[in-house]
This record gives structure tokens, sequence and C-alpha cells, in this order.
């Protein structure tokens, strides 16, 4: 380790950097770049297969290259540079390569939510699912369009999913800092999956209590969209135990206040910056920390609302007007928004203890503001 122990001013964030931490020496590009590369190899491996192959290629490579913020590399490169990597040449085209097999965890966690959502888009363009529904449907195929769209985006999830494991495991990275890893990267697959599952039975049994909305988020989101990355990033560097109790101090509390402002913007967010309809969270019931408080402090009448409109596949403008009314009214909105800034200053507070780099340091104080905000 490089950095010294923090001090009581080190726990302010330092004042802002005109460039985006995610774009710190070049990050984003790189990313963008490794994921290119690997398309183009993937590519030629589909074609062998079959001319039929080419709309699979094409869909894959407009969902992970156009679009997406890549923080779950962003964090898993910063977490491998505050343990102490040294970005010089194939060593740092190595560590970047093995971050960005996390966007194809992020594809495939992406495609099969949307699938099992019923979503209709993803950053302003039809999700998977519905583009291979469309394509059955101009091609005047046999069968079922919805069946196929659904098949395609199963399939199409799994291979994303087949496919950060060798990205992984490809990298380039010293085998026995890989392999150090590789126990926390498979641990992180199954945690976020295990999440999804815990998503589907709160929908599937009506929501529950804050403390259950919590823990969805903890695994389906919080712990594989910060702290795992971090801990993977930390391992591939020869991180040890102590530091990985500090990336989890930092990233748990980080990556619920995450979530929370996701489930925020799924309600109250502009459609032209989550690139999804107005109110889709709420169309598709998914019980959120939000709906939880909100369902906890509703008198009778904004009961009714939640249990006969929440979850609606065919919610009006109107309807959506009213379920924010009720979640403002109940206190539910400011009381996430508490959340955040609370979970946010534990982050911050954490991170300034933390054994690692200064560099990496303050590029993990802009993160915060990333992951929290949603400026990116």
């Amino acid at each position: 380790m490089t950095s010294s122990p923090a001090s009581a001013a080190a726990a302010q964030p330092p004042a802002p950097d005109a460039v985006h931490p995610l774009d710190r020496d070049g990050l984003r590009g790189r990313v963008n770049q490794a994921l290119t590369a690997f398309m183009d190899r993937q590519a030629d491996v589909l074609s062998d297969v079959g001319t039929g192959m080419a709309p699979v290629t094409e869909a894959l490579r407009d969902f992970l290259l156009d679009g997406g913020k890549r923080l779950r590399p962003g964090f898993c490169y910063w977490g491998w540079r505050g343990a102490g990597g040294v970005d010089d040449g194939p060593a740092g085209d190595a560590a970047v390569r093995a971050a960005t097999s996390l966007e194809l965890l992020q594809a495939s966690a992406l495609i099969h939510d949307d699938l099992m959502d019923r979503s209709d888009t993803r950053r302003g363009k039809p999700a998977v699912h519905r583009r291979f529904e469309a394509l059955h449907g101009a091609s005047a195929w046999h069968g079922d369009g919805e069946g196929f769209g659904s098949a395609a985006a199963l399939l199409l999830g799994d291979l994303c999913l087949t496919w950060s494991d060798e990205m992984f495991s490809g990298s380039g990275v010293d085998p026995v800092l890989l392999a150090a890893a590789k126990p926390l990267f498979d641990v992180m697959r199954t945690e976020v999956m295990a999440g999804q599952y815990l998503d589907v039975l709160e929908q599937a049994m009506g929501g529950g209590s804050v403390e259950r909305s919590r823990r969805v988020i903890r695994y389906k989101s919080a712990k594989y969209t910060i702290e795992r990355p971090l801990h993977v990033g930390a391992a591939l560097a020869g991180g040890g135990p102590e530091l990985l109790a500090a990336y989890s101090a930092y990233g748990l509390p980080l990556g619920e206040a995450f979530q929370l402002r996701d489930d925020v913007l799924g309600v109250f967010g502009d459609p032209a910056e989550t690139g999804k309809p107005a109110g889709d969270d709420l169309r598709e019931g998914k019980r959120t920390v939000l709906l939880a408080l909100a369902a906890e402090r509703s008198g009778p009448t904004q009961t009714r609302l939640l249990d006969e409109l929440v979850g609606d596949p065919a919610l009006d403008d109107a309807g959506v007007k009213e379920l924010r009314a009720v979640i403002e009214d109940t206190g539910a909105l400011a009381e996430v928004e508490s959340m955040i800034d609370a979970l946010t200053e534990s982050a911050i507070q954490a991170l300034a203890a933390a054994p690692i780099t200064d560099e990496a340091k303050a590029v993990l104080y802009g993160l915060v503001e990333a992951a929290t905000v949603r400026r990116v």
C-alpha cells in the first residue's frame, strides 16, 4: 500500500475533478475497446455456427457497446489500483480486460431482468426480447413471436454470462492472482442470481417489510455493483482480508444508496434520462424500499390505491401520478432520500480510513457522486 493513515480532514471529499472518475486514465474508452475486441472474436465464432447468428451478434454488439455507465469495471479497476496495482502496459491492459468481464455479467443480468419484468425498453431502445419478437414478426416466421423473443433473450443472457467467465479467465492476469480472485468472482455471480430470485419472490408475495426489500437490493444490486467488483480488483493485485473489509465498509452502503437512487428514478425519473417510460417500475410491480415504506405508512384509501395500481401493466399516466402522490404524502420519498444521504455519508467515512492509494481514494470519492446522483 502507498497511503498513510487518513486524517479527519480526509473524511471530506476532494474538490470535483474536471474529468469524470470513470474516464480517469481513459478507463471507459479502454473498457469499450476491450469489449469491441472481445465481440470481434466472438463474432467469428458465431459466424462459423451459421448465417442465422447474424442478428444475435448485432444485438449483442448494440447492447454491449451502445450505452452503459461502466460502473462495475470502474470499481473493479480502481479496487485493483487501490490495492497497489500498477497500470504499466501489459499488466494494466490485463487488469482492464478482467474488469471489463463484469460488463458482460451486467449485460446478462439486464437482459434476463427485462425479460422477467416484461419491460419494453432498455436505454431508450427495445429490450432484447422485444427486439427478437419484432424480428420474428418482420420475418413472418412460424409460431409465437413473443415466445421466440423470450427464448432468444434467455439464450443471449446465458451467452453473456458464459462470456463473462471466458473473458475473466482469459484476461491475461498473472495466473496466481487470477486464481485468488476467481472465488470472489464466482460468489458475486451467485449472489446476483440469488438476489434476482428474491426480487421475483417479493413480487409474487406482494411485498413485505422494509428490511426484506433492503435484503433484495443488497444482493440483487449493491454487492455486485460495488462491493464485489472492489473485492475482485483487490484480489487481482494481491490484496488481503483487511483491504477487503475496508472495501466492504465503503462499497456496501454505497451500493445500497445506488439502488435506492435507482428506485427513486424508476418512479420519478425523466424518461429522457432513464431510457424507460415514466413509472415503469410501478407497472412491473417492483417491491422496492420506496413502496414498502409507503405501504407501512399508508391510510385506508392510500392502501387501496397501492393494492389496485401497483403491478398493473396497463397503468396510465394518471395512475402513475396517483401513486407518486401516495409515495410523497406518506413520507416514503423523503425517508428514502434520507437513507441515501446517511448511506452515502457512511461510505465516505469508511473510504477516508481505507488503506488504499491516494489516487484510488480520490477516484472512489468521485464515484460516490456518480453512483448516487447519477450524472454520468
